[in-house]
């Protein structure tokens, strides 16, 4: 018998690779399965980009190694990004570093920046990646808290001592998932002056940063001007261009950090595709029109189900980003137990709160990346079985 490392025996399995494994029986038992719970946008890829990628990968030229940096033309797009999107300049050659999806760079990151028993402060709750990722790195997390009360935003001042002084990293994330929670400049200003005072690297994972309503714009953490000695930003093209399975990202920022990353990268891949990373750039170079067509899509499926979610007795509050709700569970029910039942009886994916951490406990995560009218569906569902009926 073959047996894996220690880290790999000791870490938990991917908590949506078993929520997929029971849509599949359930699926196979003639169940119909309406999944809220994975974070995948069901919107297409917009044409253009589609077209893009035809064109290129018809290109021999393209079918070589990618450079390890990612191509310039990549690069030198997200470069262009951040100066028309945040005012802020950098250097396509030591400040912007192209991924395989910005999931990987994160972990990648970790690796490359901790030694073992180095702590890194992470959100709870938080995406649950950042603690496996860790954990893989033979770190320690240090999680603080993510409260309802201060409508999820750090409070950094509560982070202890103890932890201040293990820590080598701490994670951010906004807009934010799984609460969908945004914040202004001034938390970021706050961040770089906690991480500054306590030399300690800040990685923000914005990968949800162009799904936005209400007029709301998220801000960029390299929009405080000291940002730029400690942190980086991690970006990705999945959400906000319908790209999940493309894996296309980037992460810009510090130079130091970029390097050490890129040496991890370079010893454990090449890139990605170059006529993945060309398509990555007809995105970034468009007007954002199919962005914002998305968002509004969005914003009205929020608008339609949270009325009906809240009569079956989920609390949750209108967003102002990602495609999530972050609803608390009736009364009498764990985040689990809930989402069981809810699997259950009705045929319906839900993530639990607790996938993200202790003070997860008490929600469920519900996305919003299905059509309406399967939204509108799941919900009267749920409501159907609360009141003691059954799924046909």
């Amino acid at each position: 018998m073959i047996y894996g490392s220690e880290r790999v025996k000791s870490l938990p399995p991917y908590l949506f690779s078993i929520f997929h494994q029971k849509k599949k029986k359930l699926e196979e038992q003639g169940i119909d399965v309406i999944d809220l719970g994975i974070g995948a946008p069901d919107l297409p890829t917009p044409s253009f980009i589609i077209d893009r990628l035809i064109s290129e990968a018809k290109n021999s030229k393209n079918h070589k190694y990618s450079p390890y940096g990612g191509c310039q033309e990549f690069r030198e797009a997200v470069a262009s990004f951040y100066q028309k999107n945040y005012q802020v300049e950098l250097d396509p050659d030591t400040e912007v570093l192209t991924l395989i999806g910005s999931k990987e760079g994160i972990a990648h990151l970790i690796q490359a920046l901790i030694n073992p028993g180095d702590g890194v402060l992470l959100p709870d709750p938080g995406y649950p990646v950042y603690q496996s990722a860790v954990h893989l790195a033979h770190g320690k997390s240090l999680h603080f808290p993510l409260d309802e009360t201060r409508g999820y935003v750090p409070g950094f001042e509560q982070i202890s001592d103890t932890d201040r002084k293990h820590a080598k990293l701490m994670l951010l994330n906004y807009p934010n998932n799984p609460t969908g929670a945004t914040v202004e400049p001034e938390t970021f200003t706050e961040a770089v002056e906690f991480a500054r005072n306590n030399q300690i690297c800040i990685a923000h994972d914005a990968a949800y940063d162009l799904v936005t309503f209400r007029g709301y714009e998220s801000p960029s953490l390299l929009q405080v001007p000291e940002a730029r000695d400690i942190g980086v930003e991690f970006g990705s093209l999945s959400k906000s261009f319908n790209m999940t399975g493309w894996r296309i990202g980037y992460v810009v920022g510090n130079k130091d950090l970029i390097r050490a990353l890129s040496i991890v990268k370079s010893n454990t891949d090449t890139s990605q595709f170059l006529a993945i990373q060309k398509a990555g750039v007809a995105a970034l170079n468009s007007d954002f029109s199919s962005v914002s067509d998305n968002c509004e899509i969005y914003e009205k499926r929020m608008a339609a189900v949270l009325p009906p979610l809240q009569e079956i007795g989920l609390e949750a509050e209108k967003t102002r980003g990602t495609f999530f709700l972050w609803a608390k569970v009736p009364d009498g029910y764990t985040s689990q137990s809930f989402s069981e039942f809810v699997l259950d009886q009705a045929g319906v994916i839900v993530t639990p709160g607790t996938a993200f951490g202790q003070r997860g406990e008490g929600y469920i995560r519900i996305s919003l990346s299905v059509p309406t009218e399967r939204l509108s569906e799941a919900v009267e569902r749920m409501k159907n079985i609360r009141k003691g009926g059954t799924v046909e």
